[in-house]
């Protein structure tokens, strides 16, 4: 476990950030995986919805982290999952969350502050740091500001707004920043030049290429719910082409069941 937490911090060290393709379950994991991915992250939307829940925080934490066993047992690359605001309020009840996930493998999270007060997610931080080192353990905390995804201040205070949860978040020891729904060039270079954890952005319309992102000092870029949703949309064509003419030709373009097969065998048990 040391030895993947230790890969994924270095993965965040590179000079050109670390593209994410997020995972929705076990499979997707597996196949981002063969692609050549050096981690893999969740998608906290795209697991709700694999497993029939809205997205938001409804999802049980139970079932947060057996979905995440699961996803890890395929896996011999380093694991982030997606764990929203920890299913909890709680920050003790939020870090014994994270110590089960610790226990299943997972060496990264996110976790968010959204339109809560950030002094939640510093004492959710605090928290999960300190049970993981009792443990002798520890965990890469990507703390999530919804600050520009969800407008938590007026646009010219954005960034700095940013930057003072970003500086509450370093100090109770997140390990890095993500930042959804900022694209302006002049806006990431600033909170990039500014904090001490590496920086994470998400996949957007508007945002700049990852060549680019490298040289304002992004970190890691996600892809978000973006795949899923992108796949949500083609599986309902095909099952709509399917349900209305029965033609199997509404179902073309398979990827061959032996290569599937084959993503799958002699994986760990």
């Amino acid at each position: 476990m040391t030895r993947k937490l230790d890969t994924f911090r270095q993965l965040h060290a590179a000079q050109s950030p670390l593209l994410l393709p997020n995972a929705w379950d076990a499979g997707s994991a597996r196949l981002f995986e063969s692609l050549g991915a050096k981690a893999i992250a969740t998608t906290s939307a795209g697991v709700a919805w694999a497993l029939g829940y809205p997205d938001g925080s409804r999802l049980p934490a139970d079932a947060a982290v057996a979905h995440a066993t699961n996803i890890a047992r395929v896996l011999e690359v380093p694991l982030s999952v997606d764990l929203e605001d920890g299913y909890s309020d709680d920050a003790r009840q939020v870090a014994q969350t994270v110590l089960r996930l610790i226990d299943a493998g997972v060496v990264g999270i996110n976790l968010e502050d959204g339109a809560k007060p950030p002094e939640l997610l510093v004492a959710k931080i605090r928290a999960i740091k300190e049970a993981a080192a009792k443990r002798g353990a520890d965990i890469f905390i990507n703390a999530r500001t919804d600050v520009f995804l969800a407008g938590l201040a007026e646009k010219p205070a954005m960034v700095d707004e940013t930057l003072r949860r970003a500086a509450l978040y370093a100090k109770a020891g997140a390990d890095g920043l993500f930042v959804p729904a900022v694209v302006a060039a002049g806006q990431i270079k600033a909170i990039a030049q500014a904090i001490t954890l590496p920086l994470n952005v998400l996949a957007w319309n508007g945002l700049p290429p990852a060549a680019e992102l490298a040289g304002l000092g992004v970190r890691r870029l996600s892809a978000g719910s973006g795949i899923a949703q992108v796949l949500w949309g083609r599986a309902e064509a095909l099952a709509k082409g399917f349900l209305q003419e029965g033609k199997s030709e509404a179902l073309e373009g398979q990827m061959p069941y032996p290569q599937l097969q084959a993503l799958f065998q002699q994986r760990p048990a």
